[in-house]
């Protein structure tokens, strides 16, 4: 019996749905996230339960436009770097996360030493409330020549970035997901191989078991070389 190509595909897609709704099912049903984990204590250590320490969180200052092309910045902890030229974070409601689905373009600073007064104001007030709140601080800003979204331009580091990826949660916030298009930085903080120099910078990071920033900028060894000792005696 000859079955015509139309109705062999017609079988192949609905195997292959059928297949695919009861995989989905399987992983509703087995996801590990759904499950109730009875929470036994490490011997020898305080234990905390589910609260989470995770460090260093940077503090990254987000940047953007309203639809009036007035700017925005605000601070967050819960974000970094996702890839060679990506970056993440994850957003409630707010005046930055209503920009950032509008104009799909933001740019990123970093908190430092210097400003973190004016970096932790732009944490604590929403530019719903003080529309100036770039202005209040002393802050001046600059059109980005390659996103939508303005450039801070007392924060002497700045990755440009367009959204590739902007997940709702059905409560006003999102994940989002950028790529970095350019970065800048002020002749400042460059050592004298042009590098950016994160001693020069004073970034800072949210230390959230205390509630405090803390610097980063100590060089304590060097990537893909301290180990190499313990590599070479394997060797031997």
């Amino acid at each position: 019996m000859k079955i015509s190509a139309f109705v062999l595909t017609g079988i192949l897609l609905m195997t292959a749905c059928g297949k695919k709704e009861q995989k989905s099912e399987t992983n509703v049903n087995e996801n590990p996230a759904k499950e109730k984990v009875e929470v036994k204590e490490v011997a020898g250590r305080k234990n905390f339960s589910d609260k989470a320490v995770i460090t260093p969180l940077p503090a990254i200052m987000i940047a953007t436009w309203d639809e009036k092309e007035n700017p925005d910045v605000m601070m967050a902890a819960w974000g970094g770097q996702c890839g060679p030229k990506h970056i993440t974070f994850e957003l409630s409601a707010h005046k930055t996360t209503e920009n950032i689905r509008l104009k799909k373009a933001f740019t990123i600073s970093f908190a430092t030493k210097n400003d973190i007064a004016q970096s932790d104001y732009f944490g604590i007030v929403s530019a719903n409330d003080v529309p100036d709140k770039v202005a209040k601080a002393g802050f001046t800003v600059t059109k980005s020549p390659n996103v939508d979204a303005p450039i801070i331009n007392e924060y002497k580091l700045t990755l440009e970035c367009k959204v590739v990826t902007f997940d709702e949660d059905g409560n006003g916030g999102a994940r989002v997901v950028g790529e970095i298009v350019n970065m800048s930085a002020d002749e400042s903080i460059l050592d004298e191989e042009g590098n950016i120099d994160l001693g020069k910078l004073q970034p800072v990071i949210f230390d959230s078991s205390k509630n405090t920033y803390r610097v980063v900028g100590e060089k304590v060894g060097d990537a893909w070389g301290s180990g190499k000792a313990i590599q070479e005696s394997e060797v031997k």
